[in-house]
Order: structure tokens, then C-alpha cells, then sequence
């Protein structure tokens, strides 16, 4: 891979080991997978902040990074509520380690805002066409798809080093013919709501990292169109797809040759009415639309069941009124984490939730058994004796 003469001091350590250490990362990179520069990227999205994921060799290794970030950057979602990790139950030597790691980060010149979906927070950080480099697989798959930025499934250090150098590689999803649909998908059912995350835990599984090409009977909303690929991602390996008449892209490749029907029997099958001990939602965060909705169903109820609601501190902050409707029927708002990436969630036996991506995720990161259910079905269950 060709490095500019700046890029090459880089290499030879002149701007010190951490830059060196970011571009050798990213060379590496760029060798392994034949691209032939560096392009410059708007914004870096970093994952591996959990302490519960990282462990003490990662925040060694953070810890250890000397420098500033290129362009603005922002954490994925950390292990705990950052401003009541004692109400989750967390323990203190955990919460200790995980703050560090998030000052290591902050020193680092990244933004601590520890969301999987930073669109929501900041509205400057991708646009169509826009080269960026993130790391968590929703947020990936919500570039490339529903903004039309372009992004490949960068990890953590890859994504880190990306955002210290202000470049990544020229391969995968940035280059025009990999953004091609592989397959058609054909939905023979309306869908609506956590339907999205259930057709997304289907089609992720069968379709690996194939780019699919829906046809649907309804045209999804945004928080629908992110239901969707954080499934698809966390079943499969699917970073980029398009939606006919609802994502950027859509209109501009022909049909694929190879296609799937998912039928409506599919989607109900996905869905179980067995009881949890804990209900969550916010996987990814929850939007402004998605919590209304849920403060809208909780409205003068009293759950009877832990239910916990995971969002972005910036939205938390921001409408103090709508969290304390949810917050009114005994529900726990929490921000900065998520149930996939805590181990205050490791103590329930059964977890329900309304997101494809978490009833994936949850049996091996959590150990526990999950549950998919709709937004309404979690909602009457939480109420329920």
C-alpha cells in the first residue's frame, strides 16, 4: 500500500510510538486486504470500552497511548451507568477500572459520550459519501446503510488508530463495486416495530456478509431501518444493505440474481411469551421517538417486573420530562451502557427484549436466556403479576 512521505514519518516513528503503533495497524491493514492508500475519514467511532469485554490487558494497553485523535471520535457504550453504577450493581473495583478506561479514552481526545448510536447525538459526524471509520457493528451498519456514509467493520484498535492518524485503509465498503446488493430479500408480511429486529435475526444468519436488497410491503421508519441492521449484524456479519424506497442507495444498482422470501410465520416464530426476570430495551439506544413510545405504553402503569431502558446520557439529559414519564412506572433509565456489554445483567436467569441484535447477543455475553418479544408484549409482561 502506497504511504505518502508524511505518512512514512509516521511510520518511522517521528511523531513518537503511538502514532507509529496506529499506522503500522492500519499499513497492516491496508496490506491484508489490498488497498492501495490511506483516505482521510470525517469521524472514528471506537468499541472495546467495556471493562466487562476488555479486561485488564486493554486498559494496560489504552493507558499506555500517548497522543490526540485526528477528527472527532466518540466511545462506544462502557460497561455501567457512569452516575449510578451502585443502582445496577456493579461493584466498586469494577467501576473503578471502567472509569479509567474512559479517562484513558478521554485524555485520548475522544468523546465520552459511550453510545452505540452516535447519529442520534451529533449530526456532523457522517453524511452521504462521507469516508468514516466505526467500530460497533449497528453503527456500522446505520452508516453505511441508512446515512450512506461508508464505512468496512473496523475493531477497536483499528478504529482507534484510524481516528489518531485521521485516515483508514481504501477497501471493503469504501470503493463503489463492494457496495453492491448480493441478494434480494422479498417480505411477504407487513411488518412493524420489533418485526425489524426479527426479520434482521433471520436474514443476518442466512445471508452472512452478503449485502441484501429488501423489498418490503411498508416503508420502515428510521428507528425500524436501525432495528434491522443491528440484527442483521449481530446474526450475521451484514454491514451494509438497502431497503427499496427507504435507504440512500437503493435506486442506484440493479436487482440481485439470487433471492430469498421470508414469510410472515418466519417473523412470529422468532417471538416467545415465556417469563423473564428482567425486561430491557435499548439495544441499540433508545431514540427521542422510541422512548416516547415506551413512556407512552408505561403511561399510569407500575411495573412489577425489573425492566431497564438503555439510551444515549445526551438524550437523558436532554428530556428530563420524557425520562421521568418512564422512570414514573418503576423502570430503570440508564445511560453509557447497555444490558449486551454490562455485567450487572450476568445476575438475571431470563431476559426479554424487544431487539434482535440483544437476543442474539445476550445468551453468550450475558449467560442468561433470552426472550424476543414485541414493544408491547414487553411492556404487558412487565406490568403483569
Amino acid at each position: 500500500m502506497y504511504l505518502t512521505p508524511e505518512e512514512e514519518k509516521i511510520l518511522k516513528g517521528e511523531r513518537g510510538a503511538t502514532y507509529q503503533k496506529a499506522i503500522e495497524i492500519l499499513a497492516a491493514l491496508g496490506d491484508i486486504y489490498d488497498a492501495d492508500r490511506l483516505i482521510p475519514i470525517k469521524s472514528a467511532q471506537i468499541a472495546g470500552v467495556s471493562y466487562k469485554t476488555i479486561g485488564e490487558a486493554g486498559l494496560e494497553w489504552i493507558s499506555d497511548l500517548k497522543g490526540k485523535v485526528a477528527v472527532p471520535s466518540i466511545l462506544n457504550p462502557a460497561g455501567m451507568d457512569r452516575g449510578c453504577w451502585k443502582e445496577m450493581g456493579i461493584s466498586r473495583d469494577f467501576a473503578a477500572k471502567q472509569e479509567k478506561i474512559i479517562l484513558a479514552y478521554e485524555a485520548l481526545g475522544v468523546k465520552a459520550e459511550c453510545s452505540c448510536t452516535p447519529y442520534a447525538i451529533f449530526d456532523n459526524l457522517a453524511g452521504s459519501g462521507d469516508h468514516v471509520a466505526w467500530s460497533e457493528s449497528s453503527a456500522i451498519s446505520y452508516a453505511n446503510s441508512v446515512i450512506g456514509a461508508r464505512t468496512n467493520r473496523e475493531g477497536g484498535p483499528g478504529a482507534l488508530s484510524a481516528a489518531l492518524i485521521g485516515k483508514t485503509p481504501n477497501y471493503g465498503f469504501h470503493l463503489d463495486e463492494n457496495r453492491q446488493p448480493d441478494v434480494l430479500v422479498t417480505v411477504e408480511s407487513k411488518l412493524h416495530d420489533s418485526d425489524y429486529g426479527a426479520l434482521g435475526y433471520i436474514v443476518g444468519a442466512m445471508v452472512g456478509d452478503k449485502v441484501p436488497f429488501f423489498k418490503l410491503r411498508s416503508i420502515p421508519s428510521k428507528d425500524e431501518l436501525k432495528s434491522l441492521g443491528a440484527a442483521m449484524a449481530a446474526s450475521g456479519a451484514v454491514a451494509l444493505y438497502h431497503v427499496s424506497g427507504a435507504t440512500p442507495e437503493a435506486g442506484k444498482y440493479e436487482m440481485p440474481v439470487e433471492n430469498i422470501t421470508i414469510e410472515d410465520w418466519q417473523i412470529k416464530e422468532i417471538y416467545s411469551k415465556e417469563k423473564p426476570d428482567l425486561i430491557a430495551f435499548g439495544c441499540p439506544h433508545a431514540s427521542v421517538d422510541e422512548l416516547e413510545n415506551l413512556a407512552r405504553l408505561l403511561n399510569g402503569k407500575r411495573v412489577k417486573k425489573e425492566v431497564w431502558v438503555c439510551t444515549s446520557r445526551s438524550i437523558k439529559d436532554k428530556y428530563p420530562l420524557l425520562i421521568k414519564r418512564i422512570e414514573r412506572s418503576g423502570a430503570k433509565v440508564f445511560c453509557d451502557t447497555c444490558m449486551v456489554v454490562s455485567p450487572a445483567s450476568e445476575r438475571f436467569k431470563c431476559m426479554m427484549v424487544n431487539s434482535g441484535k440483544a437476543h442474539k447477543y445476550v445468551p453468550n455475553l450475558c449467560g442468561s436466556k433470552s426472550i424476543m418479544a414485541t414493544t408491547e408484549d414487553c411492556i404487558a409482561e412487565a406490568v403483569s403479576d
